[in-house]
């Protein structure tokens, strides 16, 4: 098994981390319905409390945070580990929402795109022109579940449009290096698909026989799953992994698999940091822990957060 440090524990289904400058973690728990700051002790203090299902979260301009809202899963605790099970009874419908992380003040910025309701939005990613691209998973009941899709939309809440669609469950989404690549995680099929981008919220499709457009980078075998991703200064792509539980680490072409594991069903979440982005921090969910291990390669720098 892989040597990590726990950085915090007893956290309520722990995802979305953004490693800080001064050594600070921001997460969401999903169950607690919080944004919270772990700090250098390892003692989580709460930011802000936006309700719903806080799920990935990003810096943003000025410093504020962006979190896809999935407005709430029902819950299943069994032995000490902590799932979500299907829609909340008391769904609050998804949505992005931007929070200060001085004051704990959360602002809805975007709840549709266009006449298209968000149903579960997820991960997202800051390009460098102030947009950002988010997945929309959407949401499972106990006999049907929605079709997902990927977003772009504007910080200031003026732009929201749906730019991928039909997706099975996306779930991570990041940018290459030089930011000319969308990478999308699909959870359920567990592949990963990229698409070349033209222009904010633009994407070049391809013939590739998808039905959205995209290349498919990999599709790995057996019963695992894909989660949040974050990608490496040298274009590798990190994924988190369900059921096998571990981090993923693809090339760029696709052709290197290698897994990483990790002691929990779900590690669902992977972001960099510490000295020079070598510190590689995952979200171990079902166990309410953050783990942190040294990484062979720095992770790519972030724009808002590292930029």
């Amino acid at each position: 098994m892989t040597e990590f440090r726990v950085v915090a524990t007893g956290l309520r289904f722990p995802e979305g981390p953004i490693a800080m400058a001064d050594g600070t973690v921001l997460l969401v728990e999903i169950e607690r319905r919080t944004l919270t700051r772990i700090d250098r002790k390892g003692t989580a203090h709460v930011v802000a409390t936006p309700g719903g299902g806080p799920n990935g979260a990003a810096i943003g301009p000025g410093g504020l945070v962006h979190v896809c809202n999935n407005g709430g899963f029902d819950w299943q605790e069994q032995g000490g580990l902590l799932r979500p099970v299907m829609q909340a009874r008391d769904y609050s419908g998804g949505r992005i929402e931007r929070i200060d992380p001085a004051t704990g003040a959360v602002t809805v910025l975007h709840t549709r795109a266009g006449d298209v309701p968000l149903k579960g939005p997820n991960d997202l990613v800051f390009d460098a022109d102030g947009g950002f691209w988010f997945t929309d998973l959407g949401k499972m009941r106990a006999r049907d579940q929605d079709r997902g899709a990927v977003y772009y939309a504007h910080a200031d809440g003026s732009r929201c449009e749906e730019v991928i669609f039909p997706a099975v469950t996306p779930n991570g989404i990041g940018l290459s290096p030089a930011g000319d690549r969308l990478y999308v995680a699909e959870t359920e099929p567990a592949r990963l698909w990229a698409w070349e981008i033209a222009g904010p919220g633009k994407l070049r499709r391809t013939n590739s026989g998808a039905p959205h457009g995209g290349t498919l980078v990999v599709g790995v075998g057996g019963y695992q799953r894909f989660d949040s991703l974050a990608v490496d200064a040298a274009g590798n792509i990190c994924i988190a992994t369900l059921v096998k539980g571990g981090i993923t680490v693809v090339s760029p072409d696709g052709n290197a698999v290698e897994h990483v594991p990790l002691p929990d069903a779900m590690a669902t979440n992977i972001c960099f940091g510490g000295p020079d982005l070598r510190t590689a921090y995952v979200t171990l969910s079902t166990t309410g822990r953050l783990v942190a291990l040294p990484w062979p390669r720095p992770g790519l720098k972030l724009n808002y957060l590292n930029k």
